[in-house]
């Protein structure tokens, strides 16, 4: 404390009428000090004038003068306040939204508690009384709260402190008797202690429910670093792949190149020996003209006779009638070398192809055929991993999941979102229906099957004839045909696609699409046609191409 209250303790500055500190300190003949105003509005009040505290009457009215001292001695006492509530949290000003005490004058410090009896808050000064006086200190004392008239009846003007279980509302002791007599009451605390349980049941579910939200959170980023990941590898792949083609593309033009250049420069050396070789022969003939030429103009008789047999026999010369220079030819030049670039391009699709139906074998479920949707012409194996037709109608009951006319059977598991992959054996058969199909599609009758209608499918027929059946019907042309058939579904990408297994190979893709509602496995294994359709289609367990 500061130097006041090294002389007088914290409760001697208190007015004893307005319980706060002393403003404008007056002493009355008997000894005891006031506020001004305080004492003056009492008097005014209050007649015969007497002593607020020990009772003493004054026959006249005391004049009253501020004691210079007290008012010196409470400055000191104010400031020390001042410099405590600085350095004590408890005693420091009140913020916005912290309860300021209701007794502080000027700048209010923050509330210590608030009384339910007087209904007021009080900073840790102004509290003091509350323990000191014995009839204070039965008070009841709660961390400070604003509005405390609020925790008073409106009606009898006490505090609130039942809860009306029949009501649901707070009321005093007073309304038991008046309005809510006979009504089920408990305390406050007790009704607290069963909201405190249900607050404590409340708060494990939305930390469940935060848990759940931070592990979608985890997913999600997960998700999107798997998602990054096949962004990558895919980038990678298409760099390695158009890398190569580009090499293959260089080195393919360089070589048309080259070996064009190599048929023009034997064309053009083949010309300089023939024009070489003319030239020569030309020389020599140039050489007899000239010999000749001057033998016909020599007056030497015996000269020209005896030159002549030699000069007038034609030359041996080489025949160029048939000679000639052929243009190269470079058909089919380009066609081989394009030819080239089409092999390589073939081998890298099977690469992509073969890393393709790897990645979508990762998400292999295990199918089953679902009893409830077989047309009652096919025949099941016992583990639901086959199905054929045969040739007598079973007497099943008639459900509106149960394909009626069409040699048809979903499988039972499904997807809604996310990605999905199976594969079935094919061998051996002539005509099959393989896909995917909305839960909601016709089952009875003939069906049209197309992605208008929920079916997402390819087929074979004749043994040799494959179709993909979208909006129009799509002839396929395999270099092999497949033993075992992957059927893919990326849901939110829209995609269904087929692969042949054992190639390696993609069959068809459909793309776009707009998945509403759950998809699930179809199978026809048509029909048993005397016997050359009889083998089944079997579910496959997936083995992975890597």
């Amino acid at each position: 404390m500061s130097a006041a209250s090294s002389l007088l303790s914290e409760k001697e500055f208190l007015c004893s009428i307005c319980l706060d500190v002393f403003t404008d300190p007056v002493s009355i003949p008997c000894g005891h000090n006031f506020c001004k105003n305080c004492i003056t509005e009492n008097w005014d009040i209050n007649t015969p004038y007497q002593c607020p505290m020990c009772k003493t009457r004054f026959h006249r009215r005391p004049e009253l003068h501020v004691n210079t001292f007290i008012s010196e001695m409470v400055a000191q006492f104010r400031k020390s306040v001042q410099m405590k509530a600085s350095s004590c949290p408890d005693q420091r000003y009140a913020k916005p939204g912290e309860v300021p005490c209701d007794v502080c004058t000027g700048t209010k410090l923050k509330a210590l508690k608030s009384c339910l009896v007087c209904l007021v808050s009080y900073c840790e000064t102004h509290l003091e009384p509350h323990q000191r006086i014995k009839n204070l200190r039965r008070h009841k004392l709660i961390d400070p709260v604003e509005n405390l008239e609020g925790r008073m009846c409106k009606e009898h003007d006490r505090l609130l402190e039942l809860f009306c279980k029949t009501d649901h509302m707070f009321v005093c002791q007073f309304c038991t008797e008046s309005d809510h007599k006979s009504h089920h009451f408990v305390p406050l605390k007790e009704e607290c202690e069963g909201k405190k349980a249900e607050l404590g049941k409340t708060e494990a579910f939305i930390w469940q429910m935060i848990q759940e939200r931070q592990l979608k959170i985890r997913e999600i980023k997960h998700s999107v670093q798997l998602s990054k990941e096949d962004a990558d590898r895919e980038i990678a792949d298409s760099v390695r792949v158009f890398t190569a083609l580009m090499q293959s593309v260089e080195r393919g033009q360089a070589e048309l190149i080259e070996t064009i250049e190599e048929k023009q420069k034997t064309t053009e050396k083949q010309a300089k020996g023939f024009i070489k070789e003319l030239r020569q022969e030309i020389s020599e003939l140039m050489k007899r003209t000239t010999e000749m030429e001057q033998l016909s103009r020599t007056e030497d008789h015996l000269h020209l006779l005896q030159s002549f047999p030699s000069l007038n026999t034609p030359p041996h010369n080489k025949d160029w009638t048939e000679v000639s220079v052929h243009r190269s030819s470079y058909e089919g030049t380009v066609r081989r070398a394009v030819a080239q670039l089409e092999e390589t391009l073939s081998e890298e699709m099977e690469k992509l192809h073969e890393a393709e139906l790897n990645r979508v074998q990762q998400y292999a479920v295990d199918v089953t055929l679902d009893p409830d949707t077989v047309n009652p012409y096919l025949i099941l194996s016992d583990d639901g991993k086959q199905v054929n037709c045969g040739d007598v109608k079973k007497n099943l009951p008639e459900n509106p999941e149960r394909f009626s006319y069409s040699p048809s059977v979903f499988g039972k598991q499904s997807v809604s979102s996310g990605r999905f992959y199976y594969e079935v054996q094919v061998k051996g058969k002539t005509d099959w229906d393989l896909g995917v199909v909305r839960g909601s599609v016709n089952r009875k009758g003939y069906i049209t099957l197309n992605p208008l209608n929920g079916y997402w499918t390819i087929w074979l027929r004749n043994g040799n004839e494959y179709k993909a059946l979208g909006d129009t019907r799509v002839l396929l042309s395999l270099k092999t045909k497949p033993q075992k058939v992957g059927v893919f579904v990326d849901y939110e990408e829209g995609l269904v696609s087929f692969h042949d297994v054992d190639a390696a190979a993609l069959i068809y893709s459909f793309t776009g699409c707009t998945f509403t509602e759950k998809l699930y496995p179809f199978f026809s294994p048509c029909n048993n046609d005397g016997g050359k359709n009889s083998a089944p289609l079997i579910i496959s367990p997936v083995n992975h191409t890597d």
